[in-house]
C-alpha cells in the first residue's frame, strides 16, 4: 500500500495473509496501555524503585503500578532487579526492547505537541467561543 504525505509517497508492506498479522497490533496493544508508555518514559534516566517510580508518576494506584511492571517484565520491556539487602531492594529499569521503545513515544510526543490544541478544539470546541 502507498500512502501520499506531507514528505511524499510512503510505502507500506502487507504482513501476511490476514490483517491479524501485522506487527502493528502489538504496537497498538503497548501504545493501549497508558501506564506502559508512562512507565518507559519515567524509566529512560535509568532505574527506580517501585515507590519512587509512583511517586514520579503520579495518579497511579499502587496496585496497578504493580500490575503494569509485572506485564512489562514478562513483555521484555523491563528487568526487575533485587538486591540482597536487608530490608530488601528492587529497582526496575528498560531492557533495550524497553529503550527502543522511546523513539516512538517521543514522536508520539513531537505530533501531540504540533497537533494536540487543534485535536482538542475538535473534540471540545475552541475554548475561546
Amino acid at each position: 500500500m502507498t500512502i501520499e504525505t506531507d514528505i511524499g509517497q510512503v510505502e507500506f508492506p502487507a504482513y501476511g495473509d490476514y490483517e491479524s498479522d501485522c506487527p502493528a497490533r502489538l504496537a497498538v496493544d503497548i501504545f493501549g496501555n497508558s501506564w506502559l508508555t508512562v512507565i518507559v518514559y519515567t524509566l529512560r534516566d535509568g532505574p527506580l524503585r517501585p515507590v519512587e517510580l509512583r511517586r514520579a508518576i503520579g495518579g497511579i494506584s499502587q496496585k496497578m503500578l504493580t500490575q503494569t511492571l509485572r506485564r512489562m517484565e514478562r513483555m521484555g520491556l523491563l528487568e526487575r532487579r533485587r538486591y540482597a539487602e536487608a530490608p530488601p531492594r528492587v529497582e526496575y529499569a528498560l531492557t533495550p526492547a524497553g529503550i527502543d521503545l522511546l523513539t516512538p513515544i517521543f514522536a508520539l510526543g513531537a505530533w501531540a505537541d504540533t497537533h494536540g490544541d487543534a485535536v482538542r478544539a475538535a473534540l471540545y470546541g475552541d475554548p475561546g467561543d
